[in-house]
């Protein structure tokens, strides 16, 4: 039976409904048992079907189930109606036929590909010309990464990753100070093959410096460094019902996708006494990693981490105290392994609040009046390790109405053996005998924006010089102009730092209080867009990273930036694809997609774990409001705060936020 039970229509599908749909599919389409799940998740309700739900019209429960037959490599995308009991639909995918593409990569295929190809006799003589034992051969980290498309015979429509190999003295040896120049074995998935090996003609020496960061690797620690404790003795500001979260007039719902991880829906803030809308949807929907390494190891390199992977798939259950700090409510999240069977994923969504710095202040010295705020924010954050890196995606939440994503990248660098004397051409080195290959960064965002409710309309806006004229007299007036973007192929945009370029979201349908129309600015950080040549592969899949600005016409078959299934996928899918339409996007409901990044030429800095770098954007209201909401905040300084000067507890020193 796979009737359940009622719940809101956002609400990530329960342990109860994934094994329901998952038994009802295979029973209604007697699936092999060879066949596995690479994705469960809800198929989400439009806007329209939520007004209609508000209004009292029940919505059926559906999940969507992607299915990959391990045996035969056919895929089938599903959609079962748990609310009705059938199958609202079961296509098969044609992904043996250009463009091609695959499901993303499975933790039960990375468990195979070792073995797999450890046991290839063209792979063993590589590492043994290299100087690796055939007792160490055991101890090898093998790493299969996502492969590429290059048209070759053993790409096309075939499952495959490429498997580069790292040595290792023992178990805990961080693999990634000790790469295997020049071997790399192509596995099909489904055949459980080598198909093909790359052994270069040049052997590069193997190296053997140790560089872990397992805690034993550092035994003495920092004995200077005090505990700092954050406290809210009376608990968070912020509620919890189920998925939805009310805090300092905001109120969204919480979702999670094996492919996007984190999603935040129906973001609005209370305005007078009403909840106004501003975004209905927002999500990371991928992340590609293109690296400039023309050699054997690398030049493929380009992962496209949600796609391929899964970000949420990948999540990692999160430590109190240490990945969150303060007074933190955690997500679980119900979730499905390879084989459709259901699971909790512990912690795998933080929540909390954290001090922002100031929000704001004046001190008007002809009357004596001081007033200060503190800028508080509520951090709504998951982490994902792909492989080698590991990415933290931090929404926040300010108490001005203005929203933020924060891209943190960590992890360990992908590396590349140098011979002795040599220095490397592609990146910089990391250390002796090891580099660091360059490479990019890219996210894309998907804003499926709300305004106001109703049509929305996106402005570009830059800052220009106004000539010498009657009009300048002085030379000092500067524009700012304004373009409407009418249609979807107006959109695609590069920001620019020196006009200060940016966007903004409107709805032309209301007023604010100065007769505008209210709206939210999109602020950027200085990012960089992809720079493989237009023509190669990597640009043809991940188009999306050559402009920082698109905006499309909302169309549910439109999720990702890089397309459903980038994974050895010939190219053209996604944005470039999707704004060829050239739908009517003035006062319209529109997808704001916003990609952004880091170009990355390691240092030995970055050994053997990354610093964490930043990356991501704001969004600002710009006449949403009709003054600063943050006026109403309470003057109270924090009574934890002391005075260094001062003996402990005595509390001198200590300043009012008002006078």
């Amino acid at each position: 039976d796979a009737v359940i039970t009622k719940t809101h229509p956002l609400d990530p599908l329960g342990l109860g409904e994934i094994a329901a749909a998952v038994a009802f599919l295979k029973e209604t389409k007697a699936l092999s048992a060879t066949c596995r799940f690479p994705i469960i998740r809800l198929e989400e309700p439009s806007k329209a079907e939520l007004a209609k739900f508000r209004l009292g019209t029940p919505l059926p429960r559906l999940a969507f189930l992607l299915v990959l037959d391990i045996a035969t490599g056919e895929t089938f995308e599903a959609v079962v109606d748990l609310t009705g009991g059938t199958i609202a639909s079961f296509e098969r995918l044609p992904l043996d036929a250009m463009p091609y593409g695959q499901p993303p990569v499975m933790l039960c295929e990375f468990e195979t590909v070792d073995a797999t190809v450890k046991s290839d006799p063209r792979w063993i003589a590589a590492v043994r010309k290299r100087g690796i034992a055939d007792e160490d051969i055991p101890l090898v980290q093998i790493d299969p990464f996502s492969s590429g498309y290059f048209g070759r015979d053993f790409e096309r429509g075939r499952r495959i990753v490429r498997a580069v190999s790292y040595w290792r003295g023992d178990v805990r040896d961080n693999g990634y100070a000790h790469p295997i120049e020049g071997v790399v074995a192509v596995v099909d998935l489904i055949e459980n093959r080598v198909v093909d090996l790359v052994d270069d003609e040049t052997v590069v020496p193997v190296p053997k410096k140790a560089r872990n960061y397992g805690r034993e690797a550092f035994p003495e620690t920092r004995a200077d460094l005090k505990p700092l404790h954050i406290v809210q003795p009376e608990g968070p500001s912020f509620s919890v019902d189920g998925w939805k979260v009310r805090w300092q007039g905001w109120q969204f719902r919480v979702g999670f996708t094996p492919r996007e991880g984190l999603v935040l829906h129906e973001l609005g803030v209370e305005d007078g006494g009403r909840l106004r809308p501003v975004v209905f949807r927002a999500s990371v929907t991928e992340m590609v990693v293109p690296y400039a390494d023309p050699t054997a190891n690398h030049y493929w390199k380009s992962a496209f981490d949600a796609g391929e992977y899964g970000l949420g798939r990948l999540a990692n259950s999160l430590e109190l105290g240490c990945d969150c700090l303060g007074h933190i409510h955690y997500f679980d999240v119900p979730y499905a392994d390879d084989l459709g069977q259901p699971f909790v994923m512990k912690n795998a969504i933080c929540m909390h609040e954290e001090d922002y710095g100031i929000l704001w202040k004046h001190y008007e010295f002809r009357n004596g009046i001081f007033e200060v705020r503190r800028s508080r924010r509520l951090v709504i954050s998951f982490f994902a390790t792909v492989g080698n890196y590991d990415y933290g995606f931090y929404w926040y939440l300010y108490q001005d109405g203005t929203i933020q994503l924060e891209a943190k990248l960590t992890g360990i660098i992908q590396t590349a053996a140098v011979a002795p004397g040599e220095s490397y051409r592609w990146g910089g080195m990391v250390d002796d005998n090891l580099g660091g290959p360059t490479h990019q960064h890219f996210f894309n965002a998907r804003l499926h924006m709300d305004v106001d409710g109703g049509g929305n309309t996106v402005t570009e806006h830059e800052f220009l010089p106004r000539p010498w004229g009657e009009d300048n007299p002085y030379g000092n007036v500067f524009d700012t102009t304004v373009k409407v973007l009418k249609r979807e192929l107006d959109s695609p945009s590069v920001a620019s730092g020196e006009t200060g370029r940016y966007w903004k979201v409107q709805n032309p349908n209301a007023r604010n209080t100065v007769g505008k129309a209210p709206g939210y600015k999109l602020s950027v950080m200085p990012s960089p867009l992809m720079l493989a040549q237009d023509g190669s592969t990597v640009a043809q899949r991940g188009g999306f990273a050559k402009k920082h600005i698109w905006v499309t016409a909302f169309d549910p078959k439109e999720k990702y930036a890089s397309g459903d299934y980038p994974n050895v996928h010939a190219g053209g899918d996604g944005l470039p694809n999707y704004v060829q339409q050239n739908r009517v996007i003035e006062n319209a409901d529109v997808v704001l997609w916003h990609s952004f990044g880091h170009t990355h030429v390691c240092k030995p800095e970055d050994f053997p774990i990354m610093p964490v770098e930043y990356a991501g954007f704001m969004l600002k209201p710009n006449g949403f409001f009709g003054a600063n909401i943050a006026m109403d905040l309470p003057p109270e300084r924090n009574a934890h705060s002391r005075d260094n000067r001062e003996a402990p507890g005595d509390g001198k020193g200590s300043s009012c936020c008002h006078g």
